[in-house]
């Protein structure tokens, strides 16, 4: 098995980068579960690199109590250099590790082409997409008072159709290889009124795109208590014939590979038994188990 989507959280003070022992020891953790290939999948907005491209977007709208947390975010996590991170990523295959280098990339609108321009000129593996905030609110940010406030106030379908369409966008780039977690717009537990509408725009992007998607444990640990995607969602995306990965979206050793037996088995029920497997960002398919 795989997972394709692991964080590595540098000292954000002093951006010095944990080190080597750090990946081997989330690769002794996945290895406990079955999975043997792993990505390492930092989030592109921590890197000082990225930033200077994409800019404080949430200025344009600093009037928003949204855009004070976010401003406050970004101070403190885009920090880092993607110079160092990569080196670190290519020191553990050179160890070799079972590593693949990879960034999940956040969608920037607008953006995605200087972006793409900018992580083309690093030797990854795979880069996975996805979307977090809508405008300037960070709707997962469940931790934060004033972003969940604004689950309270927002209309839930016109928050499902917004990230819907950012989803779609994003696709249609075709500047990552996998979409992250592609309902992380139920996180907070907030279903639209008919899910299924946006579960078809959301499956119609990734097929057309031709773009693989990860199935993520993660969610089991979200006040949603669900797997990213929902089964329904789920069972469209295999009638669109995209591809998987699978994906814990650890940020903590302790998650790395958490379920991983469970979402195979969410597979196999769908007739699926190969998993997308991503290097130089050329993907193959490989068994969903090993033997």
């Amino acid at each position: 098995m795989l997972d394709y989507h692991l964080h590595l959280w540098p000292h954000s003070e002093s951006s010095v980068w944990y080190k080597l022992d750090q990946i081997a020891d989330y690769c002794e953790q996945a290895a406990s579960e079955g999975v043997n290939e792993l990505a390492l999948t930092e989030h592109s907005n921590r890197f000082v690199d990225v930033m200077n491209i994409v800019g404080p977007f949430w200025e344009k709208s600093g009037h928003e109590p949204t855009s004070k947390e976010m401003a406050k975010y970004f101070d403190w996590h885009s920090r880092n250099s993607l110079e160092q991170y990569v080196e670190l990523a290519q020191k553990a295959k050179d160890e070799g590790l079972p590593v693949k280098i990879g960034l999940e990339v956040d969608y920037y609108r607008g953006k995605m082409d200087e972006v793409t321009s900018l992580l083309s000129q690093y030797p990854f593996d795979v880069l996975i997409g996805s979307v977090h905030w809508m405008g300037t609110w960070e709707f997962d940010d469940i931790d934060n008072p004033v972003n969940m406030h604004e689950w309270d106030v927002r209309d839930i379908d016109a928050c499902w159709l917004e990230y819907s369409r950012a989803i779609e966008e994003l696709s249609a780039t075709k500047a990552v290889d996998v979409l992250a977690h592609i309902d992380l717009v139920k996180v907070a537990g907030f279903y639209a009124e008919n899910p299924a509408l946006y579960w078809d725009m959301m499956s119609n992007a990734a097929g057309k795109a031709d773009i693989s998607v990860e199935l993520s444990s993660a969610g089991w640990f979200k006040p949603v208590g669900e797997q990213y995607p929902a089964e329904g969602l789920l069972d469209r995306l295999v009638v669109q014939g995209v591809t998987f990965t699978t994906a814990s979206d650890a940020h903590r050793l302790e998650k790395v590979s958490a379920r991983a037996g469970d979402l195979a088995t969410l597979l196999e029920a769908r007739g699926i038994h190969e998993l997308a497997s991503y290097e130089g960002r050329s993907r193959t398919m490989v068994p969903l188990r090993s033997m």
